[in-house]
């Protein structure tokens, strides 16, 4: 048998896709004709009830007259508007993303004790067995940070002897866990991987006494240095990204698992798996790419007329991936305002001073208002268009100077706490396992004999 490289794509597998695709379409109509609900939407976007749950609220329409009618987003976390445990860490200047994980997880409000506890215990547990970053991070790096830290995940399965191990005090215990160490896990397989690429490697320690914010900032740079200003906005991004409802595909996917009875540390990384895919997690690095492409194709960044006509290149598939798109706006739940962008755009201003970047910041401004106008007029949708929590999360990551390697890393850095807590729900909760209906829609046929064919 001929001797092929790993990755090639032979003709021979050419051939065999091509069969599948000849043989494994399904007539669109069908869809239409047995009233599927694709993507578990039915035809106006909204999504079908799967399940119930008390971890968060997102608020996207209102009933006024009997009729529903759009609203500004809200998002509520375990009945707690996303406003006011963002207000409170920024008024009181601490780190929020530590009682916003016991919130979502534990469902309620740490006394100041509590909260002094459990990041304490984050801390404690915000270490990694001996030889682990030698043996399963370093030995064979990746350039996919999303693979590496599932990797990371199923790996540090052999290091727990209660894996399997369903009962709730051993799962919070291994969430706690996980929660505290994504963040090495990730940070450690990209130094690992820019090893690889020729630059130096640099493997910090975690200090006990900083935030996870801190953390991630201290782990990544070299010096180790940070301003308060930049640990406290990331601190807020990894807050607005920990949770957001039971119906997105990562969370999803976190019930569909745990009712399965699997172990966490399998749950979590087909989690990861979901996260990883473009149209979920990886978001904020289209709108970054956009940008810079915009930015070398747009001459007067603050000429209106040919950001618009940049916008509609975009729209029209001319400009950047071809894709038809304008990234980092619009959503599929919220139309008038994602509040989580709302949030963030309140503190990009901001850093972009202090960053020196305010050109940049003023062509981001001028795209979201222009873009919704554009996209209402060239798409004839006027339910509403706004900026999402992407539209300024990949632009506050690229002002923090992270890499481009850890924006979907920083996303599941944050989620974790929101799939461990909807992970805790469905295992309090659990009946059958989630199991939707499909229906066959293809022929029954005559086996013919292998000589025969």
């Amino acid at each position: 048998m001929a001797s092929y490289n790993y990755s090639d794509v032979t003709p021979e597998i050419q051939a065999l896709a091509a069969r599948s695709l000849e043989n494994c379409q399904i007539d669109p109509e069908d869809y239409r004709r047995y009233d599927v609900k694709r993507g578990l939407r039915d035809l106006d976007g909204k999504g079908v009830l799967a399940g119930l749950t008390e971890v968060s609220d997102i608020i996207s329409k209102k009933v006024v007259d009997g009729v529903e009618v759009p609203c500004e987003g809200e998002l509520y976390f375990r009945g707690y508007n996303i406003e006011d445990l963002v207000g409170s860490a920024l008024r009181e200047k601490r780190f929020g993303f530590e009682e916003t994980a016991y919130l979502l997880m534990f469902g309620q409000l740490p006394t100041r004790s509590e909260l002094a506890d459990f990041t304490q215990l984050l801390s404690s547990y915000r270490t990694l067995p001996k030889n682990f970053v030698r043996d399963v991070i370093l030995k064979s790096p990746s350039s996919d940070m999303m693979n590496s830290l599932a990797k990371c995940v199923l790996s540090i399965a052999s290091y727990d002897d209660k894996t399997d191990d369903i009962s709730l005090p051993n799962v919070a215990r291994q969430c706690i866990q996980l929660i505290a160490t994504f963040p090495l896990y990730a940070v450690y397989s990209f130094q690992a991987y820019t090893y690889k690429e020729g630059n130096s490697l640099f493997i910090h320690a975690p200090r006990p006494e900083l935030s996870t914010a801190e953390n991630i900032l201290t782990l990544l740079r070299a010096d180790s240095a940070y301003s308060f200003w930049e640990a406290h906005i990331l601190d807020i991004c990894l807050m607005l990204h920990a949770e957001h409802g039971g119906g997105n595909n990562s969370t999803f996917t976190t019930h569909v698992v745990t009712s399965s009875g699997t172990d966490t540390y399998s749950c979590m990384a087909a989690a990861l798996a979901s996260l990883k895919g473009p149209k979920h997690g990886g978001a904020n690095i289209k709108v970054i790419q956009m940008f810079e492409d915009m930015k070398k194709a747009v001459r007067d960044w603050t000429d209106e007329e040919e950001i618009s006509a940049y916008l509609k290149a975009l729209l029209h598939g001319e400009a950047f991936d071809k894709a038809g798109l304008i990234y980092g706006m619009g959503h599929a739940v919220y139309s008038l305002s994602d509040p989580r962008a709302n949030i963030l755009r309140r503190f990009v201003e901001t850093l972009s001073r202090e960053k020196g970047r305010t050109d940049e910041y003023d062509l981001y401004a001028r795209v979201e208002r222009l873009a919704p106008q554009i996209i209402a007029h060239e798409r004839k949708i006027y339910k509403g268009v706004a900026a999402n929590v992407d539209f300024y999360s990949g632009f506050v990551y690229h002002m923090l100077d992270l890499p481009l390697e850890l924006y979907t890393p920083l996303f599941a850095m944050a989620r974790i706490a929101g799939w461990s807590a909807h992970r805790i729900e469905e295992l309090i909760n659990m009946g059958k396992i989630i199991r939707p209906a499909y229906k066959y829609v293809g022929t029954h046929r005559d086996y013919t004999p292998l000589d025969q064919r």
